[in-house]
């Protein structure tokens, strides 16, 4: 085809239809783009209903003295498991199966957790005190106390119960009564799940794992 015939066959009225029909598509593309986009976030919205409000601000010093916020927590998934260091049997179990699912969890995924340990006993866990203590544990998991307002707020935010009176003796021989539960939130800082005791390491992979999926699938990417 000659570059004359080329001309004749290219008329405006060719040429109008091209940049019509470009235009078009991209206002489609566009409109598709926008609707996947729509359903990602509706699917996100979706998941999010029904569950409590757990978690919220916060103002902790680490095991290391580092000061430590609810923002510190952000953009990996958090495990959170409040107790206290005298506990005799049942925080020893806890932070054992923590240990136990996370060691499962990280060879497939990574480094993508935080596991903290919060103290209901602002009194006796000094950071001192929780570096010593977390020693027998997992060594990526974060201790955390502060004072008695800092950990009442924390315990408020995150719906847990303690006993602990404001003005407990530091060498007090005391136990501190107290929610137990592991709770799981994502990378966005949203309460995921509530583990509790009857809970075996399996169950918390299996439900991590599933929890994972789907939130990655709605927000379109990896940690």
């Amino acid at each position: 085809m000659t570059f004359d015939v080329l001309l004749q066959v290219f008329t405006p009225a060719a040429a109008a239809l091209f940049v019509a029909t470009g235009v078009g598509l991209f206002y489609y593309f566009q409109y598709e783009k926008q609707k996947l986009q729509d359903k990602k976030e509706k699917e996100l919205e979706s998941r999010s209903v029904g569950r409590p409000h757990v978690g919220g601000p916060f103002t902790l010093t680490t095991h290391d003295g580092k000061p430590f916020t609810e923002q510190d927590l952000l953009g990996k998934w958090s495990f959170v498991y409040f107790g206290f260091t005298n506990c005799p049997d049942i925080c020893p179990a806890e932070l054992d199966k923590l240990g136990e699912f996370l060691n499962t969890l990280e060879s497939e995924y990574g480094q993508v957790f935080q596991p903290v340990f919060i103290s209901v006993d602002p009194a006796r866990d000094s950071t001192v005190q929780m570096k010593k203590y977390l020693a027998d544990f997992h060594p990526r998991i974060l201790g955390l106390t502060g004072d008695y307002s800092s950990t009442k707020s924390v315990c408020k935010a995150y719906r847990v119960y303690f006993s602990t009176p404001p003005n407990a003796d530091p060498k007090g021989d005391y136990l501190v009564d107290h929610s137990i539960y592991i709770y799981f939130m994502d990378p966005d800082g949203k309460f995921v799940e509530a583990f509790g005791q009857n809970g075996t390491p399996e169950d918390v992979v299996e439900r991590v794992k599933k929890e994972i999926g789907e939130w990655e699938k709605g927000a379109g990417r990896r940690i």
